[in-house]
């Protein structure tokens, strides 16, 4: 393996952690049904909001020039999906459900980018890899209706899910990005573009009464780190090591997210999760093996 693809996973491997504390930072900050904290909608927001103010100072520090005419549509994309989509739903989703619930959800992410991406290539994955997807699907699926005690998804569980998917896709066009333009611009960008949405939105849905020091600092972690620096080091690992090579460092997160809410939260970690965790876990890995081969000439985009 080059040098250049080494540094690639070990950067990859730094966003990767920094992300893992996502999801237990936001239920720090959004609380319980029985004693809410912040709202979903402002954590979402108003962590964007600190980021973009940061972006706007890294980008004129760094002179960076403007994106390409090009480039705008696919920063647009990528806005959608990590600056509005992904921490919208989650942020809602967390109230509701228990980081280490959450992160089983997680687990099914390393598949749906690289499903996103092949698209995005236009590359063909064979009928194993599909499989595999299918697979790890149906057991996210299984394992929210088992916690849940009914045949009906929770709708935090449909919302988790569905941040996923935008997640997938905000990875997908920003590692594409990150071939033509400095990695830590793409994220920077994407903030920037989106804040004549998130500063008045962030401010109208602004915590009114005190919140304890905590939930403020839950709140930082998911602005600075989460919504910032972390993809200073996953943008810049998948384009050094490629996105199909690094984005396989994603295996861990959902047990790093574990760990994480075990100690932070009070939460506990049962078999039950644990098998679930491990057997979507197996399902990625082993999907990642499957044969990606390139589209043809002759068949439709």
């Amino acid at each position: 393996m080059r040098p250049q693809e080494v540094r690639g996973l070990w950067l990859g491997l730094l966003g990767v952690a920094i992300f893992a504390l996502t999801l237990p930072m936001t239920r720090l900050a959004v609380g319980t049904p029985d004693a809410p904290q912040m709202s979903g909608v402002f954590i979402a927001l108003g962590r964007a909001v600190v980021a973009a103010a940061l972006s706007a100072l890294f980008l004129l520090a760094s002179r960076a020039p403007l994106p390409d005419r090009k480039d705008w549509p696919a920063l647009a994309i990528t806005s959608a999906g990590v600056v509005f989509g992904f921490p919208l739903l989650t942020s809602i989703a967390m109230r509701n459900v228990q980081a280490v619930h959450a992160s089983v959800i997680v687990g099914v992410l390393p598949l749906a980018t690289a499903a996103v991406g092949a698209w995005l290539h236009r590359q063909r994955p064979s009928a194993g890899f599909w499989t595999c997807a299918a697979l790890g699907s149906a057991l996210v699926v299984a394992f929210a209706l088992l916690k849940g005690g009914g045949l009906a998804l929770h709708p935090a569980d449909l919302l988790l899910l569905a941040g996923m998917v935008c997640a997938a896709i905000g990875y997908a066009w920003g590692a594409q990005l990150s071939q033509r333009m400095r990695a830590e611009h793409v994220i920077c960008w994407a903030l920037v573009i989106a804040l004549p949405l998130t500063l008045p939105l962030a401010w109208f849905t602004l915590p009114r009464t005190p919140m304890p020091p905590a939930a403020w600092w839950a709140f930082a972690y998911v602005a600075v780190f989460s919504m910032w620096l972390g993809f200073f080091a996953w943008y810049r690992g998948l384009a050094l090591g490629g996105t199909v090579r690094v984005s396989q460092v994603q295996l861990v997160q959902p047990f790093l997210s574990m760990m994480f809410a075990v100690p932070l939260l009070g939460e506990t970690l049962d078999g039950v999760t644990l098998a679930f965790a491990l057997a979507v876990i197996a399902t990625v890995f082993i999907g990642k093996r499957m044969p990606v081969r390139p589209q043809t000439s002759q068949e439709p985009a």
